[in-house]
């Protein structure tokens, strides 16, 4: 059986500490190609807020899973659209002042009523999201 002196405890150290400074250099590298799980869309209805928060002709913006997702209060009712333009996935903003759903990244404009696509590049309509009242509340997505 042969000694365990000192010199193989200090190399056993450092191969400790290096792979310990290795792996905290690595584990932040790493943790950005694998980020934590976000739900594209949540599984249970997301309160936006009252009736009376959003009045005729304006728009809100909210978090809705991984990305936000807009809510319009239309002369035809309240509306949910996903905020990602369906061009290059740029965050659209509502324009209440032209009363149009406006992608400011390639000048993509949809109207708020379907979120069909009025004018610029975006392909296809924006992706309408559920959206009920109960007692007065605004519910987006799941089961509401």
């Amino acid at each position: 059986m042969s000694k365990f002196t000192r010199r193989d405890f200090l190399d056993l150290v450092k191969k400790g500490l290096a792979v310990t400074g290795l792996s905290a250099l690595l584990a932040p590298f790493l943790a950005y190609f694998y980020p934590p799980t976000l739900e594209e869309q949540p599984s249970d209805p997301v309160r936006v807020g009252l009736v009376d928060d959003i009045p005729l002709g304006e728009g809100l913006t909210i978090p809705f899973g991984r990305y936000p997702a807009l809510v319009i209060h239309t002369d035809q009712g309240f509306r949910a659209y996903s905020a990602v333009c369906t061009h290059f996935a740029c965050i659209c903003k509502w324009d209440k002042e032209d009363q149009v759903i406006h992608c400011p990244c390639h000048e993509g404009y949809f109207e708020p009523h379907e979120g069909e696509v009025i004018s610029g590049p975006p392909p296809l309509p924006l992706a309408k999201i559920p959206l009920s009242i109960i007692d007065g509340e605004i519910f987006i997505g799941g089961e509401a």
